[in-house]
């Protein structure tokens, strides 16, 4: 079964264009090292009813929208292969060592990774 790596994270509605701009960037990296899929949303309907919201659980401020992405793997094994390529990749390590502030406080960020159990 395939392996998936995901994450919730607050990203202020004026950074929301330069977020995605710099995800396509590093969605295209992880696609070059093996990753099957590569994938970022924008909130749009967050009122569950007697749930716990998302914007909750990553303390989101009224001026920012929650992103929620996932990549898929073909195995936990491939996906520390990937990622570990990923993270020595010159374009990725342009992205990260650019002096930019980060676009959304990472602290924040939900994050793990998920062995599949139901692939319908």
């Amino acid at each position: 079964m395939a392996y998936v790596d995901g994450f919730v994270a607050p990203v202020p509605r004026s950074k929301l264009s330069e977020y995605f701009r710099i995800s396509r960037k590093a969605g295209r990296i992880w696609r070059k090292h093996g990753a099957l899929e590569y994938r970022e949303c924008a909130a749009d309907d967050l009122r569950a009813p007697r749930m716990r919201p998302f914007g909750k659980t990553v303390d989101a401020r009224r001026s920012e929208t929650i992103v929620f992405a996932w990549i898929v793997f073909k195995s936990r094994r491939d996906r520390d292969r990937i990622n570990a390529r990923v993270m020595k990749d010159p374009a990725m390590l342009k992205m990260m060592e650019s002096g930019q502030p980060m676009v959304f406080d990472f602290t924040r960020m939900a994050y793990g990774g998920f062995k599949v159990r139901v692939d319908l």
